[in-house]
């Protein structure tokens, strides 16, 4: 099915070459691209929202696939549309739906449902696309509308999108297409809108609900936004990020009944290097069958030489592999991670290699050893502050410390005998360490 245009013509120009033209002056091709879970773009005509819409987007990098989800305005069809398959159409040509992405949020939602009718005749989810094929011809899309419905239930579509993304592993922008308030004057929109993005940024979704009950907030925004901002959380988001606010007032110059618009990015939260150094050496192997090398350009704390352990465990806590050096045994951190982070996934004797279809349920911690001190007098010890090692002959057993259910010193030494074959009354050497934890 090829979904023709609806919007061309009238919220924005009809012709390629025209179109073209104007998507490239709202566009900035040289700002910043920010790795990002979502954004908010509004979506009306592009003389009015278009700087908005052309600010916001150029400060993402655009991944292969964007769910673009948009309000219902018609008020056709189901009432929580995904159009799982075929193409959209506009002036710059068709752009695929990606519809194995499209039937996964489908069949991994209790609301979400197929459905063709609610796109055709609706502008939200058509005026993002000329602004995502200038900038990325080949994307593709996921296009979702929303009807009006409890704040409660947009959470839960959040939910169940940012689990489908989780747990097939695909990478995917949400983009949350909306308007503020609604013909109101332009100081009192601003005012109100001011409130909502506050929330938004601050990821927020109980105030915003509160503040768009309150305050009266005529937004279409707010069913994508809710859903957005419970995606974001749900992926570890930590903030948003305002980008540009405008009504229609700036460009018409009639101030007493505008439309506000808000452009609002939410950048993914930055990976601890040395977490995502594990990550990526485990994915590598495990997609690519090969060993990830080394950074080329390093962080300090990198560089330094350490002896490591790299744990992986899945997301409901259970491990998933641990192995690691007492002592540093390659020539720097980064290297002893690479090699740790292999031997976790792949030579833990307690477990099979990982698999490819675990990659997205799992997450990793790097604990980063100091050199051992020996151990004269027990009260020295705390097994939430110090990590153990016992040691008789060739025989070492480590225990790493604040781990669960390991709550005395006599429960450290035991465990620590027991891996290392050590009896119970056999002397042994005592040395203590403390560890710097990277988790996830």
């Amino acid at each position: 099915m090829v979904r023709q245009p609806y919007a061309a013509g009238s919220f924005y120009p009809g012709t390629a070459s025209e179109l073209k033209k104007m998507v490239a002056a709202l566009v900035d091709p040289d700002a910043a691209r920010t790795e990002a879970i979502g954004l908010l773009v509004p979506h009306a005509g592009y003389i009015y929202s278009g700087a908005v819409a052309g600010a916001t987007i150029s400060r993402v990098r655009l991944t292969d696939t964007v769910i673009i989800i948009g309000p219902s305005h018609s008020g056709r069809g189901k009432p929580f549309s995904v159009m799982p398959e075929g193409t959209w159409r506009t002036p710059l040509g068709d752009v695929e739906v990606d519809e194995a992405l499209a039937f996964e949020l489908i069949n991994h939602s209790g609301y979400l449902e197929a459905d063709t009718a609610a796109h055709r005749e609706e502008h939200a989810v058509e005026i993002q696309l000329p602004f995502l094929q200038y900038l990325k011809p080949d994307v593709k899309i996921v296009p979702i509308i929303l009807s009006l419905a409890p704040a409660a239930l947009y959470r839960e579509i959040g939910r169940d999108i940012a689990r489908t993304l989780s747990e097939t592993g695909r990478e995917a922008l949400v983009l949350a297409s909306g308007d503020m308030t609604h013909y109101e004057p332009d100081a009192t929109a601003r005012e109100k809108d001011y409130k909502a993005v506050e929330a938004i940024v601050a990821l927020d979704d109980a105030e915003l609900d509160r503040r768009y009950r309150e305050l009266h907030i005529t937004m279409c925004a707010f069913g994508p936004a809710m859903v957005l901002i419970t995606v974001a959380k749900e992926l570890g988001a930590a903030a948003g990020e305002p980008v540009k606010y405008a009504t229609s007032g700036d460009a018409t110059g009639d101030r007493d009944a505008v439309v506000g618009y808000a452009g609002v990015i939410i950048p993914k939260s930055p990976t601890d290097p040395l977490v995502g150094l594990a990550r990526a050496t485990v994915e590598t192997l495990v997609k690519e069958g090969r060993r990830l090398d080394a950074p080329e350009d390093p962080t300090p704390e990198l560089q330094e030489k350490a002896g490591v352990f790299v744990s992986i465990h899945k997301k409901d806590g259970s491990l998933r592999g641990c192995i690691g050096t007492f002592e540093p045994q390659q020539p720097d951190i980064a290297w002893e991670i690479i090699t740790n982070a292999i031997s976790s996934a792949t030579q833990d004797p307690r477990f099979h290699p990982v698999r490819e279809e675990e990659l997205a349920d799992l997450e990793y911690t790097v604990d980063v050893l100091t050199s051992p001190v020996p151990v004269d007098d027990m009260s020295t010890l705390d097994p939430k502050r110090y990590g153990l090692i016992v040691e008789s002959g060739w025989r070492r057993g480590l225990l790493l410390p604040d781990l669960e259910g390991v709550d005395t010193v006599e429960q450290q030494i035991a465990i620590c005998r027991q891996k290392a074959g050590i009896h119970p009354d056999e002397p042994v050497n005592l040395y203590r360490f403390e560890v710097v934890r990277h988790k996830e």
